[in-house]
């Protein structure tokens, strides 16, 4: 199999293969997927594996960050990873997502996220759970009786793809949200023009909903707000239409101030759609990320890494002020011990008492690898 990045002109190359491993596209959900992955096809991140000129396997890498305690972390967003039914078995879902994998720290991408389809052939490359994309039931009728004072709010669009973008990253910036991606301009303007949105937008605060259900529910994509009095605004938008939708669908943090904005709240209903993380450069991930203020760690470390052997080796982790790094080392007799499903593990706050009885890390004192590490990640975006 030959894995290159596909031609402007070879896209439709690639709709019988994701069909076939995704369901049939309508033309207008294949349009809509095309407009969607525009930029990664001028950006030559969309790949194709071929077969005797056939498509085979395709994959897509997306230029995105992510935000760790504050700080925007260069990501690739694995998305449309596919591969021929009756070619399956044969490797070649391993081989494509190998070559993905290399290609990220090519592009100079230290993590990489992916929602998985099945968790065993990701796993064997090093990505492993990292958090989830929630979303959680509203009562419609709880979000109106929310209390709310005038905020100045505007329709948005495509023309404010810069202004929504630099918004929410303030937010994110500044509540030091761990997991949620960041997009381009150029993607923005994309997902702003989509006619089924409905997008508002304020100094500090953006808002993205839709009908859904046969317009008797609503569908939050996103609302975020640096402010209490924005997000009681936009959650009031939203909760205005209670006479037509008594139920509103909603994307958000498990630990978003929302949840605490209704006056009853008793039984949550959440879905969750689990995402994994691949730590790609470990010193340019490591340096990359943020930290929670105060804390301090030494902690030396062997990581096991097959796939990307510069990850692998005896390495010193400190942290203080806020700033991690990761530097060569002598070898320690009591270094922590981490493969890199361990290694993305610990990036994104899982526990190390979690990680010592699953097995994804071992010996060594690892107790101060808590606190720098903690977070509670979360994703707003599907890709």
């Amino acid at each position: 199999m030959e894995i290159r990045a596909l031609e402007p002109d070879e896209p439709e190359a690639a709709r019988d293969v994701r069909a076939r491993a995704f369901g049939p596209y309508s033309d207008a959900e294949w349009e809509r997927s095309l407009r969607y992955n525009a930029a990664t096809l001028a950006a030559e991140r969309q790949f194709a594996g071929f077969d005797g000129g056939r498509v085979v396997a395709a994959g897509r890498l997306h230029d995105m960050t992510q935000w760790w305690h504050g700080r925007a972390v260069s990501l690739a967003g694995v998305g449309g990873v596919a591969v021929a039914p009756e070619e399956r078995g044969r490797g070649l879902g391993r081989a494509l997502m190998a070559d993905l994998l290399e290609r990220c720290a090519a592009l100079g991408h230290p993590l990489s996220m992916l929602y998985p389809a099945t968790t065993r052939l990701y796993r064997s490359l090093g990505w492993e759970h990292a958090g989830a994309q929630h979303k959680i039931d509203f009562s419609a009728e709880a979000l109106r009786g929310i209390a709310a004072e005038r905020v100045p709010v505007r329709r948005a669009g495509p023309e404010d793809a810069a202004e929504v973008a630099a918004v929410i990253r303030r937010v994110h910036r500044g509540a030091g949200d761990c997991g949620p991606v960041g997009w381009a301009d150029a993607d923005w303007r994309v997902q702003l023009a989509e006619e089924n949105d409905f997008s508002y937008l304020a100094d500090d605060g953006f808002l993205t909903y839709r009908w859904t259900g046969g317009k008797t529910a609503l569908e939050v994509v996103r609302l975020v707000a640096a402010s209490e009095r924005t997000l009681r605004a936009l959650w009031a938008i939203v909760g205005s239409g209670s006479s037509v939708a008594p139920t509103v669908h909603a994307c958000v943090g498990p630990m978003d101030a929302a949840l605490w904005l209704p006056a009853e709240r008793e039984v949550d209903h959440v879905r969750r759609n689990q995402w994994m993380l691949r730590v790609v450069d470990a010193p340019a991930a490591i340096e990359a990320r943020g930290y929670p203020a105060g804390v301090g760690a030494r902690v030396p470390l062997l990581v096991d890494d097959p796939q990307r052997p510069s990850n692998s080796g005896h390495w010193l982790f400190e942290v203080a002020d806020g700033r991690g790094r990761l530097e060569r080392s002598a070898e320690h007799p009591d270094a922590v011990r981490l493969g890199p499903r361990g290694l993305a593990a610990l990036y994104a706050g899982v526990p190390v008492a979690t990680l010592r009885r699953s097995g994804l890390l071992r010996g060594g004192d690892a107790s101060a690898l808590t606190a720098p590490f903690a977070a509670a990640p979360f994703s707003l975006d599907y890709f």
